[in-house]
Order: C-alpha cells, then structure tokens, then sequence
C-alpha cells in the first residue's frame, strides 16, 4: 500500500529532577549538599532512511515518545540521560509544521532533530551559598517539546510524466526503465506513482516517475491527479505525453487543460517537453503534423516500435543537466532570545493573570510549588525579572489567580 502522508504526534522526553540529599560519611562532619542533577530527557529525531519507500508505519502509530531522563541520585551523582528516539521516513519527506513546510529531508542519512527533550533538574548542590549552606530544594526537569506535524513523502525523481489517463504514461515508463507499471486500455490504470531508472549509457542515468491521469479540476481533488501531483515538485523538467489517438483540437484542448492544473499547482514554470504518442497508429501522425508549428520543440514517440523514445530520453537529459534540483522553501526554526528586553508578556484573563514566556515558563515548569523554599526562589527570579512589577501595574491583588503556563498559583 502507497501512504504518502501522515500526522503524527512527537515528544521529547521530560529531563530528570534533580534531588535534595547530603553527604554523610563517618568521621566527615558538615557533609553539606550532595543531591544529583537530574539526565537529559531523549529528543525526537526523524532520519531519511533509502530502506522506507512509504509512511505506511505511520497509519496506525501516530504517536512518538523519547524516553525520561533519570532523576538526580544521592552523592552527587547525575542521572542518566536517556537516548534519542530515531524515527525512519523516507528519502524526500517534507516536514510540515504549523501549516509552513519545516524540513526537507531529501538527502538519505539527513537527520532533523524535531522536539528537544528536556533538560536535567539541578540537584540541592548548586544551591548552597555562604548564607544558605543547607538547601532543602532541587530543580524539577524541564519538559520536552511536544509537537504535532506532517509528514508528507514527495518521491526523488528527476523527470515527470504527466498527462490525461491513457496518454501512454506507463507504456513509456515500462519501456524506457525496467519499471512494471499496470497496462490497461481502460483510464486510470496507474493508482499509485511509480518510478523508473533510466540508463541512457554505463555511466548516465536518471530517475522518471509516471503519476496518475490528470482530469480537469484534478487541483481541487478531481479524479486521482491531485493526491500525487506532489510527487512532481522535485523533479527538474515534466514530459507532457498528448494522447496521439485525439484529433489535433482535442489535443489543443488536453494540452491547455493539463497546462492549468500545472499552474494551479505551482508547477507550470517547470520545463516541459510536450510528446505526441503512439506514432504507429496514423491519427497520431496526422496531430503531429497539424500542431508541430503551434508548439515549439513538439516531440514525438511510439513506445511499441520506440520510435523516437531514445531522442525523448537525450532531450530530457539535456535539460536535467541545465536545470538546477528544485528546493522548497522552510520555515526557520525558531530560536529563544536569552537576554530579550521583554522576555514575558502579562495580560488579563478575566481574574486570571497570565503570564507568558519561554523563560518564565520553563522556570515555572522546573519549580516544586510544594516546597517553601523552592517557591521563594521562584518568587525571587520572578521579581528580578521585573513580573511581579508588571503584575502590580495590571492591579493584581492578595489572593488573585496567576498562570504561567501549567502552573497556577494564588497571588500574595
């Protein structure tokens, strides 16, 4: 089965919390601090695997979790981290993030790192000082990143084939490439694309890709077009095979219609190279006459007597070699200022004041609020932070509610 998108849910794992504990050794007097820092939580990374040719893995495992780090342990020892969570996709799999493309992962053996896993409470021994040399309070391990995206697999291919169901799309693939596709005389015997290498010599090949027919409308989801049209955008020029059984204006017709659905689709400034087939049969002759003057560089082949087809295939070849490999365009990933002028945002919910932030919130998200001295730190950062200032401009008051991301807390 062809799966060639899926959504997932990825999660890197939380870090370790980081543990109050002493040094207590015979014949040792004021042991001090020795509770452990906790391992880093493991990150989601996803790896172009050329041993996964689908997403079919993904149509029933939507969910992906990094392991925990481990807590923090006694004598200052550190917890271990836990390790990354590989995930396999295909070669050429586009990486779609809040509606905008993210990662391309078009290169076997690329590995992009998708949801950081957290980092590693801080165990009580970080925070002795000289005026608190006994501290009864350890960092919680900061979360790991979730994230929900898409994944869609868009096939490594040098030259498209592309035209109306039963133009000969398959026909040609099978003779020019050792490629097997379904030959019927009924339309849309292709379902599924499907690629091919062609060997021009010992040394020069490249890889075609025959998609579905194309219909009208098939940009709007009409017949099977839409759904693999995708599988085209990597590809450096498109063969537009015209049916040689049409009659020169049907041909016309099927030319501009197959030239809106590539513009629909971002696809008509790539290269063509416009193909009247089977020139065995005397219609197809006849169309090519009538339109070679309409159409410059019209080519045109017969797949059972291969007549032309070795022309076809140098041509297309001329073009890849003058055709830089088209990249899409991504998303930068987005990185968190450590030193901003304005590192939180305080607004109004009804009696809810909330607070965000990547900084307060992680802060938040690391403290144990059941622990006195763990929530005066807290409420320290806070106020060097300039929060609980701006909280007092809002006119928040003794007992009001504050939220700062999973955390809620009571105003005092």
């Amino acid at each position: 089965m062809f799966i060639d998108e899926a959504t997932i849910t990825v999660k890197g794992g939380d870090g370790g919390d980081g543990i109050v504990a002493w040094r207590r050794e015979k014949y040792v007097p004021k042991g001090g601090p020795a509770g452990g820092d906790g391992g880093q939580g493991g990150s989601v990374i996803l790896v172009a695997d050329p041993n996964v040719n689908t997403l079919v893995e993904f149509r029933y495992k939507r969910q992906f979790a990094a392991r925990d780090g481990e807590h923090g342990g006694t004598s200052n020892k550190s917890g271990r981290s836990a390790p990354d969570l590989l995930i396999p996709v295909p070669v050429g799999t586009l990486i779609i993030r809040d509606g905008s493309p993210y990662a391309d992962l078009g290169e076997p053996g690329k590995r992009v790192p998708i949801a950081k896993g957290g980092r590693g409470g801080l165990g009580n021994q970080h925070f002795a000082t000289a005026r608190r040399q006994a501290p009864h309070y350890s960092e919680k391990g900061e979360p790991g990143e979730e994230h929900e995206i898409a994944l869609e697999l868009r096939l490594l291919a040098d030259v498209g084939i592309v035209g109306v169901p039963n133009a000969g799309k398959s026909t040609l693939l099978s003779v020019i490439s050792a490629a097997k596709p379904k030959i019927a005389d009924y339309p849309f015997t292709t379902l599924e694309p499907q690629l091919g290498v062609v060997r021009l010599d010992e040394e020069t090949s490249f890889v075609a890709v025959d998609v579905p027919g194309l219909v009208e409308g098939a940009h709007e989801g009409a017949g099977l077009g839409d759904r693999f049209l995708r599988h085209v955008q990597r590809t450096r020029v498109l063969i537009h095979l015209i049916d040689g059984m049409d009659t020169p204006e049907q041909a016309r017709t099927e030319r501009a219609m197959i030239e809106s659905e590539l513009r629909e689709s971002g696809l008509i400034d790539k290269p063509r190279i416009v193909v009247i087939s089977k020139m065995d049969l005397p219609q197809a002759r006849e169309t090519f006459a009538a339109l070679r003057q309409e159409i410059p560089g019209l080519m045109a082949i017969s797949s059972a007597t291969s007549e032309g087809v070795r022309e076809l295939m140098y041509a297309a070849w001329r073009v890849i070699q003058e055709t830089p490999a088209p990249r899409f365009a991504l998303e930068e990933s987005p990185r968190i200022d450590l030193t901003p002028s304005e590192p939180f945002h305080v607004e109004r919910d009804g009696g809810v004041f909330v607070v965000s932030g990547p900084r307060v919130e992680r802060l938040a998200s690391m403290t144990d609020f059941d622990n006195d001295e763990a929530l005066g730190r807290f409420e320290r950062a806070l106020d060097k932070l300039g929060v609980e200032r701006r909280l007092r401009d809002l006119g928040i008051a003794a007992g009001d509610t504050v939220r700062i991301g999973d955390a809620e807390f009571e105003y005092s």
